[in-house]
């Protein structure tokens, strides 16, 4: 369900799930490294409310609150961030290589837009399978400035594919600023080159990436091809574990940070009546339990068995 309730409370959980993360992380109850989305819970939850149930989702290397919004259990993720048989790669795979085909989310994704073409063949599979099913394909900024994404803009065009290829633009590839890099003023301008409809949205405001989503989606799943939404955002914490965002300034920061997409959404809802402030507490509370739940999930599964370590290996 995508009630306003259901839409803060995915959002909240998303930027629970991911400070809690960052904060095992630094007393050395998870290691290697992760990518967190905080600040970026519109985009997820947003795009996700505007598929229904059967579509399929591809996500990037920051791809927690995708696999959240799509529907992933926060249980069985946290155990596979700790390297535990009960993950959804049984702890093989850590923060970057999840997948549930059941609930339609294909996977993250490591290489930098090495999503793009994952999704391309998934969309092509639906279309020769006969199914108005569509698939959403998330990356970064920096991804459209990678070969794969040309590639599968252009292939997509070509084969009329039923995608919908979503770039959250948080306007740093790792520590180099968009524009350094990128000629254009909106990744969305690079759609017109392939015949592809480009648009761009106010990635902090949940109903605006909804709605935009949502009308790709009708448009898509008609016929028209694909479509390319480029959402404005901004990711609170560093490109990774171990990046201090010594690159930006502090008022920058604090620009974003007062269009935090939780408050503007939590705002609105106070405004239009649908929920008061002791509802958004319950659910505050209701999530942060959810997710000392998961990681007591995770803390308390067993290791993997070393015998079965070359179990679903097929190269």
């Amino acid at each position: 369900m995508n009630t306003p309730a259901d839409l803060y409370r995915k959002m909240a959980l998303i930027r629970e799930f991911e400070m809690r993360i960052d904060e095992m992380f630094a007393t050395g109850r998870i290691r290697g490294t992760t990518h967190l989305s905080a600040g970026q819970e519109a985009c997820a939850v947003g795009a996700c409310a505007g598929l229904r149930c059967d579509d399929a989702v591809v996500s990037n290397h920051r791809g927690h609150g995708h696999f959240i919004a799509t529907g992933g259990d926060p249980g069985a993720m946290m155990a596979e961030m700790m390297g535990k048989q009960t993950g959804y790669s049984r702890g093989r795979g850590g923060s970057q290589h999840m997948a549930c085909f059941d609930i339609g989310f294909l996977g993250s994704n490591g290489i930098t837009g090495g999503g793009l073409p994952v999704a391309v063949g998934a969309a092509l599979g639906f279309k020769m399978q006969k199914t108005d099913r569509i698939v959403l394909c998330f990356f970064g900024d920096g991804a459209s400035n990678q070969g794969t994404f040309h590639e599968s803009l252009n292939l997509a065009a070509v084969w009329r594919l039923p995608i919908i290829f979503f770039c959250e633009n948080n306007l740093y590839a790792m520590s180099t600023p968009m524009h350094d890099a990128t000629a254009v003023e909106n990744i969305a301008e690079r759609g017109n080159a392939y015949t592809i409809a480009g648009e761009v949205i106010d990635g902090n405001d949940v109903i605006a990436v909804r709605d935009a989503v949502a009308g790709a989606a009708e448009r898509v799943r008609g016929g028209s091809g694909p479509a390319l939404i480029e959402a404005m955002t901004y990711r609170y914490l560093g490109h990774s574990k171990s990046d201090k965002c010594e690159y930006r300034t502090r008022e920058e920061e604090q620009r974003w940070h007062e269009r935090d997409p939780i408050k503007l959404y939590a705002a609105r809802l106070r405004e239009s009546g649908e929920l008061d402030d002791g509802r958004i507490a319950r659910i505050d509370a209701e999530v942060k339990q959810q997710v000392d739940e998961a990681v007591e999930f995770a803390t308390t599964s067993p290791d993997p068995n070393p015998d079965e370590l070359e179990g679903s290996v097929f190269a």
